[in-house]
This record gives C-alpha cells, structure tokens and sequence, in this order.
C-alpha cells in the first residue's frame, strides 16, 4: 500500500505572502464550525470480542469486534485450507458495519490446542505446562521445527494472497508464537527454565513473511526490539495503562519501544492492545483503580499520548458495561484514541457556471494518530430534496492530514448536466467496507444535511448560458495583503507552472 506523507501543493494558490512574510488565509474560504469528535469512527476506538457481547443491546459507540482463530480451524495439510470458519465470522462481523482485528494462535492456555493434527502426527515435539490456570489443556510446540516453520510460511502466504487489502479486516496481529499468539513464553523464556521461543531466525522468518503477505493491511507485533524495529509493522500492547510507560523497569512497552528505537514508528504504522482486563471496570472512576503490579502506570492518557494508540480491547464496556457515573469518562477515552479529523475551512463558489466549479477544503487531523489507509474524500451535490445527485470521488486522501498538521484540498468538479438551481455541496471520507461507517469529522455540520456527510456550504448553479457571479466559480484567488507586487507576481508565476505541470502534485513514499 502506498501512504501519503504530503497533501496537495496547491496551497500556493490559495495563500499569498503577507507583510513580514506571514501567510494570510485567501477570501472566499468559509470557517467551519467545530465540534466533539464524534461517537465512534472507522478503525479506531474501543473493541469487543467478536460473539462474546450482545449487539442488539449493546450501547457503546465502536466500529470494530477482535477475534481470535487457532491454525487448526483453517490449515488442514502442508499447504491445504479450509476457510469456512474464518470466513462466516468475517461475514457476521460485516453484517454489523464493523471490521475485524485479528489473530492467529497455536498455542492459548486454557484452550485446546491450535497446533493442525498433521503436524502432531508428524512428529512435531509439544510440552505440556500447567501455568496460567491451562493444567496441561494446551501445549507449547517447538517453534524451530522444520515441518512448523514450512506449515507457517505456507499458511501466512495463503493468508495474504486471500485476505490482503479486505475492507472486512482493519488489523492482522502477527499472532502464531507463543502464550496467546502474544510472541513470550514467559516464565519459560531461559531464565532459571527452558527457553520455549523461537529462534532469532524463526522469529525474523515468520515477521518477513507477514511482511510479504500483508503489503496493504496493517500488520502489528507484541514486543517492540531491534529485530523488527526496521520492518514495516505496527505493534500491540496488550498490558495498556498498566505495564506500558516509560519506567525505571526497562520493560515495559515503552521502555522497549525506546530500546529499539521505534518510538516514532506510530506515524507510519499503527499502535493496537488490549486495556489491561484488571483495570477496565476501575480506570474511568473517580476512585480509580488499585495498583496491581509494583510500578503499574494506572494511567490511561499517560499511556495513550506515549503510544498514540488507535484502538483498545476493551471487553468491558460492551459485555458489563459502565455504570453512569463512568461511562462519560469512558466514552472520552475511547474518543480520544486514533485520529481525530476536522474541517476548518470549505471554499465552495456562491454561483457555479455550466461545465466546471473549484471546490476547497482544509482539514486538520487534531488526533494523536494518523489515519492509516489511504481512504479517499468524495463531493456531492445534494438537491432541494436531500438526495445526492452527482458524487464525485476526488484524488484527495484522508491520510494525507498526519496527526497534528493541517491539508488544504482543492480539486475541479464537473456540473455538466445538472439542472439550474441551489445545491448544497458536502463531503465524505466512505468506507470500502459495504455498510461500514464512514469517517465522521469533528464538525457540527457533520450529518446536518445527510446521514455521514459533511456539510461544506451552498452553491447556485446557473442556467445555460447564463454567466456566474465574478471571482465566485473559478479557483480560489490570490489576496493581496499588503505584500509587495514582485513577491505575488512571483508566486503568481509559480502558480501558473503549478497549473501546467496539473496544479496537484502528490508526494508519496512507499510503506513497504
């Protein structure tokens, strides 16, 4: 997938250089009113565990359901598949307009084992163990066995080839090794016991080969270190707010994460977890939560604003709920989570001739994350009724606005054919996934005119023939604003090449 780092260059149109060298905003630019970000978004927030809730009672705002799967539901041979489980549960997610985080197990105490009975019967060596209350129910198998390493660079491949870039599933968390699919052993990790992990050469064998599957779908990993720090993936704390900030240990996440150097990776890739289970019914009340681990953070917006996390785990909410008391504080840290995108400014002409209008929009991204796919912006027109009767999907992306900058879009719309009349124009980040929700602004005209659009103003398209209003249908103009003539004829000038070269010039890098 290619990510974008930089929006449209058009801004050269739409500034000129004031007195000082400051940079004054153009007339025509109409503000827009702010607001709270709204409930839930796409791919962000808190997460229940697919089927373990239910959702015709449920009250909390998300717009996603985590879901565990152990290797035997799906691989049946070396390299043979049977999706029929994985498939109905991605179905029965969608049906609800979520998307589904994700992970694959071998080995989840407490559970029988997800290790495929061919490699059992292939003589792949397994250990018992009794920690974690799982008393010999699951095993932990050899990791660097020849026929597992086949089995799991085999099963990762077909998963990708399959599922990569499906709008039914926002995460794949690089599961497979260790308790939970969580990449420890721990208390058999080699210190005082065997050492149950992987190899480094395992390790780095299985994250290669996610990485080659997953070019588009955003890939995580448990542990932070130098091994996976230059690869093109995200992480996972699932100990959050409790085991995750800076600390004089030097393991937690964030200690781990400074240790290889990945502390700035969450503006490429993102940051998931789970909210650790003993603080999720205690951490949004007044009183708070005991403290249950000698240096636990018990400090969810510590945690959020050194991790910039998108999403959570946070079953609590969705299966007991939070009390009124709680639940506003609940809701505010579960909004705060992600990106947070809001319009500051629309340029939407008061008249628009027969064939063509420019339409503007600037956007800020006031989250502590970006947004990670490059989903793209669309403009309609909606007539007296509310109906939209021309859409357009511009080259406009809503990852184009990082975490803490501001965009300004402008693009050309074609009017031709559209009856003499007044419109309302708004604007729309859609979800690939068919009735998924959209990405929703933190505007007050979000949703003001039509369910999941953005309000950006109003427009008279004339008649045939008839001419619009001077400086009302044509590009954004330049303001003169006390800059001397040179300076704007400069910048003028610099437009015009602008516009020959196609006025939008894109600049991306590849993610991976």
């Amino acid at each position: 997938m290619m990510r974008a780092v930089a929006a449209v260059t058009t801004s050269l149109a739409l500034t000129a250089v004031a007195a000082g060298g400051a940079v004054a905003a153009t007339p025509g630019w109409t503000p827009l009113t702010p607001a709270e970000e709204p409930a839930a978004n796409p791919l962000k927030g808190f997460v229940p565990f697919a089927g373990q809730y239910d959702p015709a009672t449920n009250t909390f705002p998300h717009s996603m359901e985590w879901a565990y799967f152990p290797l035997d539901a799906v691989m049946t041979g070396p390299d043979t598949f049977d999706w029929t489980v994985f498939e109905a549960s991605l179905a029965d997610i969608a049906s609800r307009g979520h998307q589904t985080a994700l992970r694959f197990y071998l080995d989840y105490p407490t559970r029988e084992s997800g290790i495929p009975q061919f490699l059992i019967d292939g003589g792949l060596e397994v250990r018992p163990y009794d920690e974690f209350n799982n008393n010999g129910v699951s095993v932990s198998p050899d990791y660097d066995d020849p026929n597992l390493r086949a089995a799991l660079d085999s099963f990762v491949a077909a998963l990708g080839e399959r599922y990569d870039g499906d709008p039914r599933i926002g995460y794949v968390q690089a599961g497979l090794v260790g308790f939970w699919g969580e990449w420890h052993t721990w208390p058999y990790n080699g210190d005082g016991r065997p050492n149950w992990m992987p190899s480094d050469e395992t390790q780095l064998d299985i994250l290669q080969d996610f990485v080659a599957a997953f070019p588009t779908t955003e890939i995580q990993v448990r542990n932070p270190n130098t091994m996976n720090a230059p690869l093109p993936i995200g992480y996972h704390d699932d100990s959050f707010a409790l085991s995750t900030m800076i600390s004089p240990l030097g393991w937690h996440f964030m200690d781990n994460m400074v240790a290889a150097g990945a502390t700035e990776k969450w503006q490429q890739y993102s940051i998931g977890g789970e909210l650790r289970p003993e603080l999720q019914p205690c951490i949004f009340s007044a009183a708070g939560c005991p403290v249950i681990e000698e240096g636990g953070d018990n400090d969810f917006a510590g945690s959020l604003e050194q991790t910039h996390a998108t999403w959570l785990l946070n079953h609590y909410a969705f299966q007991t709920g939070y009390s009124e008391a709680d639940k506003p504080a609940a809701l505010a840290a579960a909004q705060s989570l992600g990106y947070s995108f809001r319009a500051t400014e629309a340029w939407v002409p008061a008249t628009t001739g027969a064939g063509a209008t420019t339409i503007g929009l600037t956007v800020s991204n006031i989250g502590v994350a970006p947004f990670y796919y490059d989903w793209p912006i669309s403009i309609a027109y909606l007539d007296a009724t509310g109906a939209v009767v021309r859409s357009v999907e511009t080259d406009w992306l809503i990852s184009d606005v990082a975490s803490g900058a501001t965009e300004q879009f402008v693009t050309t719309v074609d009017t031709t054919g559209l009856p003499a009349g007044d419109y309302t124009v708004v604007a729309q980040v859609a979800n690939p996934l068919p009735g998924g929700m959209p990405v929703r602004f933190a505007n007050a005209s979000q949703d003001a005119d039509v369910d999941g659009w953005l309000t950006l103003g109003v427009t008279t398209v004339a008649a045939a023939g008839a001419a619009p209003v001077p400086g009302t249908a044509g590009a954004p103009e330049l303001a003169a604003t006390g800059a001397d003539v040179s300076t704007l004829l400069g910048l003028a000038a610099a437009v015009t090449l602008l516009g020959l070269a196609g006025v939008v010039a894109e600049r991306r890098v590849a993610r991976r």
